[in-house]
C-alpha cells in the first residue's frame, strides 16, 4: 500500500510518500523537489545543502538545497538557475503524486514532477514535464538532475562494440567541461565503464556522453542507487549529444539524464521518464569485473 503524510524533513515542510520499501519527501514551499529518499528504515540518499545558492543574473538566486530536480537544458543562467521558491501544487494519483510549479513569469514555462511507485519494490517512477505556457514557440529539453551525498562511487556505462563491420569508425564520445581535468585522480577511465570517486576537497568534475545503456549507477555505503533513462540514437541532444551526465565537487555528485532537444510551441508540453532503483547490501569495488557481477547477480 502506498500512503503519504505531511512532515518535516530536513528542515521543510514536505508530504511523505512510501510503500513498504522505500520513501520520498516532496518540498511544499518550492520546487518541484524531492528534497529526500531512502530505503525504509535507512538514511536518505540524497545530498542535503541547504545553504548553497547560485546566481541567477536579474532575478536572485536559485537555492540548491539538495534532493532531486528538474531543469531546462541547455545551461543559460538567466533561464536555467531561476528561483524556484514559490509553493507547488501536489495531487495525490494512483500510487502516487503530481509536483507542479506555478507558471515561470520570466520564461512561461512550467514545470512539473510526476512520482509513481508502481508496486512495493524499491522501483520509483518519475516523469518529468515542461509546459509552455508562453506566445512562442520556446527550443530545451527536460533535464533531471539527482544530488547525492558524496563519498560514493559513481558508475558511468559507456558502448561497446562496433558500428561498422570493418571496426574502424568509432563507437563512442566523452565531453567535458572547461573546470574538468582530465588526469583527474577522482575519475578512472575503463573500456566499458567510467568511475568518478566523489571525494573531491575541491575543484570540481563534470563528464557527459551518450547513453545508450540507458542507466547511471551511484554505490555508497553499500547500498546502489541506479537511475534509468532511454536514449534515442536518432535524436539530437544538447551538450554534444549528452543524454547522460556526471557531475561532482565537494559537497555532491549528480547523476543527470536529459530528454532530446525539441521545440515546444505555445500550449504543447514534453515529458522525459527516468526510473530509479535501489539495491542493498552491495559489495562493490570501482573495477569492471566488479559492475559485470553486479548486473548478473542484480539484473541492473
Amino acid at each position: 500500500m502506498i500512503k503519504t503524510k505531511t512532515t518535516q524533513f530536513a528542515g521543510y515542510e514536505c508530504i511523505q510518500i512510501g510503500n513498504d520499501t522505500v520513501l520520498l519527501w516532496v518540498a511544499k514551499s518550492f520546487g518541484p523537489r524531492i528534497i529526500g529518499f531512502a530505503p525504509e528504515g535507512d538514511r536518505n540518499l540524497f545530498a542535503e545543502l541547504p545553504d548553497t545558492r547560485l546566481e541567477c543574473p536579474g532575478a536572485g538566486y536559485y537555492s540548491l538545497r539538495g534532493g532531486h530536480r528538474l531543469w531546462c537544458a541547455p545551461e543559460y543562467p538567466p533561464r536555467t538557475y531561476l528561483p524556484d521558491d514559490e509553493a507547488v501544487q501536489i495531487e495525490e494519483i494512483d500510487n502516487g503524486l503530481i509536483i507542479t510549479q506555478p507558471i515561470e513569469a520570466q520564461t512561461g514555462l512550467q514545470k512539473s514532477i510526476s512520482i509513481t511507485l508502481p508496486d512495493q519494490t524499491a522501483k520509483v517512477v518519475l516523469d518529468h514535464t515542461i509546459r509552455n505556457c508562453a506566445n512562442e514557440a520556446l527550443e530545451l529539453a527536460p533535464w533531471a538532475i539527482t544530488m547525492l551525498k558524496p563519498g560514493g562511487v559513481a558508475i558511468l556505462p559507456q558502448p561497446v562494440g562496433l558500428v561498422d563491420k570493418y571496426g574502424v569508425l568509432p563507437n563512442r564520445s566523452i565531453t567535458l567541461w572547461p573546470y574538468t581535468h582530465v588526469n583527474s585522480p577522482h575519475i578512472m577511465w575503463g573500456d566499458r565503464y567510467i568511475f568518478m570517486q566523489a571525494d573531491l576537497k575541491e575543484n570540481k568534475l563534470k563528464i557527459g556522453f551518450p547513453n545508450p545503456a540507458g542507466w547511471l549507477g551511484y554505490f555508497l555505503n553499500g547500498t546502489l542507487f541506479v537511475k534509468y533513462a532511454r536514449y534515442d540514437q536518432k535524436e539530437s541532444y544538447y551538450d554534444h549529444q549528452s543524454s547522460s551526465e556526471c557531475y561532482c565537487d565537494a559537497g555532491v555528485l549528480e547523476l543527470e539524464t536529459l530528454g532530446p532537444r525539441t521545440t515546444l510551441g505555445p500550449g504543447e508540453s514534453v515529458t522525459h521518464r527516468e526510473s530509479w532503483k535501489v539495491f542493498q547490501c552491495v559489495s562493490f569495488e570501482a573495477s569492471e569485473d566488479s559492475v559485470k557481477q553486479l548486473v548478473e547477480e542484480w539484473g541492473i
